[in-house]
């Protein structure tokens, strides 16, 4: 299970949560921050990380701003999220031009201070970690990704790109919609045949599991997968969630090598 950290209250009493396979790295930080200890009114009370749901710039400016900090980061990247299965490699040069307006669903880089940040209202964050290699990725992973398997492209571009090898990695799936909410009236229609190995009841899936999955089919041992197993929509009074909220904001998940 995930351990909470409170921020002191000069940083508007923000709190995260880490991974203990994952903090016991020296050279690596990482958090899932709750949706408290930010700047938003509702519904985005109150550390949105989106601007792109209705809150306001100047809110979403504060809110990353006080994710940054927290992670002592000299730069916070994150990508437009299409529910796709773009990678893309942070080095020096993707840094200093890095625009928000990218699209991906995964980000990579050995480059340290640098914090590659997922927003999230129900989908997954996953984390990956080669301790050997020194490399870390973050991925956006909701059902259309478990649908085309972007955690399989991203295992496989660590190795291509960064020489990693699937049994040095550390993953970590965060909070996001568990199998007593992930619900999928159109399942037949949507997911592939195999998805049924995940299905728990008539309508829903264990998402998480699928994901772990996944990793596992790429080579990671699953003893080196940390689940969060805390449901968005369960707890809809620490985290955003889509499903429960409709209109919300979305929490971020950051990792970066110090």
């Amino acid at each position: 299970m995930p351990d909470f950290h409170n921020l002191p209250e000069t940083q508007h009493r923000a709190s995260y949560l880490q991974y203990q396979d994952l903090s016991q790295y020296h050279q690596l930080k990482h958090g899932t921050f709750t949706r408290h200890g930010g700047t938003s009114h509702s519904p985005y009370d109150s550390l949105n990380t989106s601007d792109a749901v209705g809150d306001s710039r100047k809110n979403v400016a504060e809110n990353l701003m006080i994710i940054k900090q927290a992670m002592g980061a000299r730069r916070i990247l994150f990508t437009q999220q299409t529910h796709g299965t773009e990678v893309l490699i942070v080095d020096t040069e993707t840094t200093e031009t890095f625009g928000a307006s990218w699209r991906a669903d995964a980000m990579i880089t050995n480059v340290s201070g640098v914090g590659l940040m997922i927003k999230q209202a129900d989908c997954q964050a996953v984390i990956l970690f080669d301790p050997a290699k020194n490399v870390i990725a973050n991925v956006h992973c909701g059902w259309r990704g478990n649908v085309q398997n972007i955690l399989e492209r991203v295992v496989r571009t660590m190795a291509h790109h960064f020489d990693c090898r699937a049994e040095d990695l550390v993953a970590a799936i965060g909070p996001s919609l568990g199998p007593c909410c992930a619900e999928f009236i159109t399942h037949r229609d949507i997911f592939p045949p195999n998805f049924e190995a995940f299905r728990v009841s008539e309508n829903h899936f264990d998402l998480w599991r699928l994901s772990s999955h996944q990793l596992a089919m790429e080579g990671i041992n699953p003893e080196n997968i940390t689940v969060s197993e805390i449901c968005t929509r369960c707890h809809m009074d620490r985290f955003f969630s889509y499903r429960g909220e409709g209109v919300t904001g979305r929490f971020g998940t950051v990792v970066i090598l110090t």
